[in-house]
């Protein structure tokens, strides 16, 4: 059914409505601008933008992309401080490209859609908040993250610990660290970041290792004055160390989808190992039994140092149970804890599991995943007209950076919108065999990439073994498939009620049937 006079009154009806205000979700609207497009909404579920640099808050917390590439290339900042900047800096950097570009009467903070569904008289979403207001945009375009659900693995007796428990992405900072014991569970991206940081304040940490990663030294630096000096009076100069940084980040991919090549950057991680490491013991733990490069590789020069001090220990027994007072592991060994922080990272296998989002003949997203996510170039979903995700399935950028993928997307995506119009289309969804036949190569490819053959479980392989996150390429491969839409991958309509007007047929595209 359309929507009625008083719904039409009561419900907001942008052209576009952005969900999330964090990196993806500000740059789409900044694209939005920059395309001459202002009929927009974003609505952010927080009180403020930043996304998961407002969430992780946790110490230490820091990006391992150089300062330089993670920033929108339309707004540089020349005042970072460091080659990597850290959370605080990252923050500040979104709340003032943010208010650079006057965002914030597009934003309604504090609003949380709960619910999607597909209006196909009109060809416009119903979108609902938690408080109950509707929107009716055109596009839904959902940017609201890979990395937002954190994983809280379910141990045995959990709820008999006595102590506080929280995950590094949701970090208490009431709890008082100093002089307790501390568990950490985890080992991976952000645990390397924090365990040096509260190492030498608590009094004791154990940090319980499942699987040892592969880690690399982090080319971290503050920026000398003279350099930033020369931001200001030579911007290009910034652009090239841009440059610099994405190479350096783009030529690992090469290596990551021929696995025989990652025997050099192999070489790289065992040679810190053995020089920042030397006990043979605990080297032996440290070392991984998979090939580098089928898990994501850690960046850090002070998290194998921190394993040394006495007052840290690594405990790679497996956890069997909690005790009201600690951890007891599999061999037995009850260690004491006043404090458990959980760096057990997110669920990735399908983000919008939990999301009522119904598109075209009351398809569910849950029911077009049921064998795992899929989309065409990780932005569009057969069955889910007018919808876009940002970093959605098989997007990833392998070791690039995550915002370089990401302005590639919204290019794209603003190409769509400019499609749309071109042919006076209100409905626009990626047909069901390309996306299949865009998969079936996607997937073959990924197959013979070490993220698939590198006898790792990790979180780019969701429960039936497919890689669910990587792009089987480099971040140009990406950057030159999404540089504009191919017509014929769509079908594009007007709608029931403007072919009804206009007393005029629905115009398809001519390339072929579903």
């Amino acid at each position: 059914m359309g929507l009625t006079p008083a719904e039409t009154e009561s419900a907001e009806t942008p052209d576009v409505l952005i969900v999330g205000a964090g990196m993806a979700g500000l740059g789409m609207a900044i694209e939005l601008l920059r395309a001459g497009m202002s009929d927009f909404v974003v609505l952010e579920k927080a009180d403020g933008v930043g996304g998961t640099w407002r969430e992780n808050t946790y110490p230490g917390c820091a990006c391992d992309v150089a300062s330089v590439m993670y920033s929108y290339s339309f707004a540089p900042s020349r005042k970072w401080s460091r080659m990597y900047a850290r959370q605080p800096e990252i923050l500040d950097y979104i709340a003032t490209v943010a208010k650079d570009h006057e965002l914030e009467s597009f934003i309604r903070f504090g609003t949380e859609a709960v619910s999607y569904e597909f209006d196909e008289a009109d060809d416009r979403w119903r979108v609902r908040t938690r408080s109950g207001q509707e929107y009716r945009p055109r596009i839904v375009v959902l940017a609201h993250g890979a990395l937002h659900l954190p994983n809280v693995p379910d141990f045995p007796g959990m709820a008999r610990f006595k102590g506080p428990i929280f995950h590094s992405a949701m970090w208490d900072d009431s709890v008082e660290l100093a002089g307790k014991r501390v568990a950490v569970i985890g080992t991976g991206a952000s645990a390397v970041q924090f365990v040096p940081e509260i190492a030498g304040v608590a009094a004791h940490v154990d940090v319980y290792q499942r699987n040892a990663h592969w880690m690399l030294p982090k080319a971290d630096r503050p920026f000398k004055p003279w350099e930033h000096r020369l931001f200001r009076t030579l911007p290009f100069t910034q652009w090239l160390y841009r440059n610099v940084a994405y190479w350096t980040h783009e030529l690992p991919v090469l290596a990551f989808l021929n696995p025989r090549f990652v025997k050099i950057l192999e070489v790289a991680s065992r040679r810190m190992l053995a020089k920042q490491v030397p006990d043979p013991e605990l080297r032996a733990k440290l070392t991984p039994r998979y090939k580098i490069g089928c898990k994501r590789i850690l960046l850090s020069n002070d998290y194998y140092p921190a394993l040394l001090r006495p007052d840290v220990d690594l405990v790679t027994d497996g956890i069997a149970e909690f005790t009201e007072t600690g951890v007891r592991t599999e061999s037995g060994e009850v260690r004491e804890a006043d404090v458990v922080i959980l760096g057990t990272g997110f669920r990735t296998h399908n983000r919008c599991a939990e999301i009522p989002i119904t598109g075209r003949d009351g398809l569910t997203i849950q029911e077009a995943w049921r064998d795992g996510m899929t989309a065409y170039l990780g932005m569009t979903v057969a069955g889910m007209p007018n919808m876009f995700m940002i970093m959605g399935p098989n997007s990833g950028g392998g070791a690039q950076s995550i915002l370089f993928v990401i302005e590639s997307q919204l290019h794209y995506i603003v190409e769509c919108l400019r499609m749309m119009k071109a042919r006076r289309a209100t409905r626009l969804e990626v047909r069901g065999e390309v996306q299949r036949r865009f998969n079936a190569w996607l997937h073959g490819k990924l197959n013979r990439s070490v993220w698939n053959t590198g006898g790792c479980h990790s979180w780019f392989l969701d429960h039936t073994g497919h890689n669910r996150h990587s792009w089987p390429g480099t971040g140009t491969s990406y950057w030159k498939a999404t540089r504009r839409p191919d017509p014929r991958a769509f079908i594009l309509s007007g709608s029931r009620a403007g072919r009804d007007a206009q007393g005029a047929p629905r115009a398809e595209s001519s390339a072929g049937g579903q």
